[in-house]
């Protein structure tokens, strides 16, 4: 049994043992539970963030990355983060440097100082199949503190990736809490994870104070919730949603999901999103946030969106 398989099936058996609970529906009766929506989301709308910086454009993770979004004034980035074997917190999205690096093995077995001598743009193509950013200067791993030092104006989504039950993993959350204190970017970053314990561990130190994201469990509960009519029931505390366009072939862009979303005062987002047409279809359907591999669609998508703003503004005045 797959593993999304087996989340459903435990969320249906969930849902039976409620159904028969009639204490539990006395108590979700009272009311829908009251949503903050927190500062990280009172910014204007919609937002468009590159994914690893535009890892379709740029080595992935990379000041040349990064750098390269903020040139297409984008809202910010969506980020990942592993936990390097001296217990630092990097900014990187696979347990390994093989697939992005001249390196090979796991991070959690290189120190900060062995992983920062890696050509992080060694392996980049671009679109004509060249590798034009080889033994560049800033094709290098980066921690998160430097990535929040350098960019403090960027909204930044990070998303927790070392296993839950590795000791990478068992110190993620409060090493990461502790960076964003650090540098005291409470307000300008969310927090996620695939993994529905690593967003329980994080929840737990920052409450309220970080917004928060949901894991993959927590959103196909959810999910089958809604559709099984039983949506008032969800009592999670994710702010966001962020989720592929499709999921093993079931479209997740769907108007029931997206209304609902925002009636809870939850962020609809998708990624994986490279087209300025799909862009201009989701938001036109209420999608708030938008993940792209490609900063340039998300600049020409801003363009016209703010262009057709101001005419509009205008006319009505």
């Amino acid at each position: 049994m797959t593993q999304s398989r087996r989340l459903i099936t435990r969320t249906l058996l969930s849902i039976t043992s409620l159904i028969g609970g009639a204490a539990f529906i006395k108590h979700y009766k009272k009311g829908s539970m009251h949503r903050q929506i927190p500062e990280f989301f009172q910014h204007p709308a919609p937002y468009i963030f590159s994914h690893r910086g535009g890892m379709a454009e740029r080595p992935e993770s990379t000041i040349l990355a990064f750098d390269h979004s903020v040139e297409m004034n984008l809202t910010g980035f969506e980020t990942d983060i592993r936990i390097t074997k001296d217990e630092k917190v990097i900014v990187f999205h696979d347990a390994d440097v093989n697939r992005t690096t001249n390196g090979s093995g796991y991070v959690r077995d290189h120190t900060l100082d062995e992983l920062k001598s890696l050509d992080a743009g060694y392996r980049f193509k671009d679109m004509n199949g060249k590798k034009p950013y080889q033994n560049h200067p800033d094709a290098k791993i980066m921690t998160m503190d430097e990535l929040l030092s350098r960019y403090p104006d960027q909204l930044v989504n990070i998303d927790i990736k070392d296993q839950p039950q590795s000791y990478e993993g068992q110190i993620a959350a409060q090493r990461l809490y502790e960076t964003i204190k650090r540098n005291h970017a409470e307000k300008r970053v969310l927090v996620t994870s695939f993994y529905k314990v690593q967003i329980e561990r994080f929840y737990a130190i920052s409450r309220d104070e970080i917004a928060l994201g949901a894991s993959q469990a927590e959103v196909t509960d959810a999910i089958l919730k809604l559709y099984l009519g039983l949506h008032a029931w969800y009592r999670g505390h994710a702010q966001t949603f962020q989720m592929p366009t499709y999921f093993h072939r079931i479209p997740l862009v769907q108007p029931k999901l997206i209304n609902w979303l925002n009636q809870s005062h939850i962020t609809p987002g998708y990624y994986g999103v490279n087209s300025v047409d799909a862009i201009h279809d989701l938001v036109e359907q209420g999608v708030h946030t938008i993940v792209t591999d490609r900063p340039t669609i998300g600049r020409q998508f801003l363009t016209a969106y703010r262009s057709n703003i101001q005419n509009s503004s205008h006319t009505s005045s």
